[in-house]
């Protein structure tokens, strides 16, 4: 890079003045130049005046040397056989930069494209300094963009564009300074794997994406373990916390299905209901069987019924 640069400083561009020293031959010519003009004026104004557009500079050539600035926008005036002049661009342009194979820096093979914005900012120098200074700038966009990409490794590449994306555009507009040309922007594009390496990829990302599941049902176990020691520490701590837990699981079964369930009735439920002991009456008349009814109705003759004795 530095002999790049040493090489493109010994050839930068030199404007020369108008006020340097001319030979008397070249005085001659232009003198007689604008006499033409003023003589044969209807016809020379055809000749000499131009017109250049507001994105666009003229670089003039007198007599084989570029004039101090490039002219424009607007109607400039050239000299009949002695002046000629180039038209240049001055807005941004862009260009695709073709699909590279490059070789990582952990020697994997990949496939990358790229686009490069950028503008002529010193049209003396795009004429003078270089002989096409848009090739030149993609052809040296695509050797600098082998160049950086390979001193990438597969994953930088894939998650570190932005910064690749500003090394790319601040070597490249260091390089084509002397050209007039202003690097813009570079975009890298696309990166694309071998099917092997794509398939491996995958498998890699499916596997690190179980164990994450994984790690998060742990996570989701291991809560769901202390919630519930917590609630058998306070269950424990109140028994009737714990009925009233059993016969909410009860209501939750019979609600499920239309059927009839057997379970035991549970010891510890005694205590919470009223129990009365009746002591039976001591006598010697016989018991009747029938306990729930304390008077009986036998039928009369006439099928009257008559009201017997409370036993």
């Amino acid at each position: 890079m530095s002999s790049l640069e040493r090489q493109s400083s010994s050839r930068s561009f030199r404007p020369s003045d108008d006020t340097d020293s001319r030979g008397s031959c070249s005085s001659l010519l232009i003198c007689f130049s604008y006499c033409s003009s003023v003589i044969c004026f209807p016809c020379a104004i055809c000749l000499s005046i131009r017109v250049i557009q507001q994105y666009e500079r003229a670089v003039i050539f007198r007599l084989g040397k570029v004039m101090r600035e490039a002219a424009g926008p607007g109607l400039i005036f050239i000299l009949p056989c002695i002046d000629d002049f180039r038209c240049i661009d001055m807005r941004t342009t862009s260009f695709d930069v073709p699909p590279q194979e490059v070789l990582s820096k952990d020697s994997v093979s990949v496939t990358v494209d790229a686009v490069i914005y950028f503008r002529v900012f010193d049209a003396n120098k795009a004429v003078v300094n270089v002989e096409n200074a848009t090739m030149s700038t993609q052809l040296l966009g695509q050797t600098t963009l082998r160049n950086i990409l390979g001193t990438k490794t597969l994953a930088e590449l894939l998650s570190k564009r932005d910064q690749i994306n500003f090394e790319m555009q601040q070597v490249l507009d260091k390089l084509t300074d002397a050209w007039g040309v202003k690097v813009e922007r570079v975009d890298v594009k696309d990166v694309r794997l071998p099917k092997d390496m794509q398939r491996s990829m995958a498998a890699e990302a499916e596997a690190a994406r179980e164990a994450r599941a994984k790690v998060v049902a742990a996570e989701g176990e291991k809560k769901a373990a202390i919630a519930l020691r917590d609630a058998a520490e306070t269950i424990a701590g109140t028994p009737t916390a714990l009925q009233l837990r059993y016969l909410q699981t009860l209501t939750t079964i019979s609600a499920e299905r239309n059927s009839t369930i057997v379970f035991p009735f549970p010891v510890d439920f005694m205590p919470f209901f009223p129990v009365k002991n009746f002591a039976a009456p001591k006598s010697k008349s016989p018991v009747r069987s029938n306990a729930t009814s304390l008077r009986e109705v036998k039928p009369t003759a006439k099928g009257d019924p008559q009201k017997s004795n409370v036993i």
